[in-house]
């Protein structure tokens, strides 16, 4: 019985997939899981789950494509867990519409709250879904997708100066202190400023 809602997860790293998986049923979720996307899809068409956790890079089918078929043919939202942080990834997560965006080392400590949130605005969702509002609008400004700049802004840091993940969230924090901004508000800058100069690069 799905108490808490029903989950795809797909990694193609087994020891993650289940880890994670275990991690949610434990919480009360019913959880799917594959690990590929060809895989991913069929189980997606069969259950139609609540939300999709997504690995980036799988053999096959990327996260990407996998995400794109559910947002555009299942209009199940996603979130992504990867262990990438890179300007053309984080660019692609962005116009994907994924409700969050996680880098890995994860453990499901991390995953849950960011689930948990996603999960409470699914009803809003739906209702959008079914006005025919456009995928990418559906997310509250204060729900997950002020979560998903955070995690994009501490992936960004983690990634350009090999930062651990508590040590890259206290840096976000303090730069939004220092200019007395709400972290959501500082990660959104962090992340356009990133934009801007991967647009100049190319």
């Amino acid at each position: 019985m799905a108490e808490q809602g029903k989950i795809l997860v797909v990694d193609d790293d087994r020891l993650v997939l289940a880890t994670v998986s275990h991690g949610l049923a434990q919480a009360g979720y019913e959880v799917i899981d594959a690990d590929n996307g060809d895989e991913a899809i069929l189980l997606a068409r069969q259950h139609r789950p609540d939300l999709a956790l997504l690995d980036i890079r799988m053999e096959g089918m990327s996260g990407f494509d996998v995400a794109a078929y559910l947002r555009d043919h299942l209009k199940v939202p996603f979130m992504f867990l990867s262990a990438f942080a890179d300007d053309e990834t984080l660019q692609k997560v962005k116009a994907l519409g994924a409700v969050a965006y996680l880098v890995k080392p994860l453990d499901i400590g991390q995953i849950l709250p960011t689930v948990a949130a996603a999960m409470t605005h699914l009803p809003a969702r739906t209702a959008s879904v079914a006005a025919g509002a456009p995928v990418q609008a559906q997310v509250p400004a204060d729900g997950p997708a002020a979560l998903d700049l955070v995690a994009m802004a501490v992936g960004v840091l983690m990634h350009r100066y090999s930062l651990q993940r508590a040590t890259a969230l206290d840096r976000l924090r303090r730069l939004a202190a220092d200019e007395q901004r709400s972290l959501p508000d500082q990660a959104g800058r962090l992340v356009d400023a990133v934009e801007l100069l991967a647009r100049g690069q190319g």
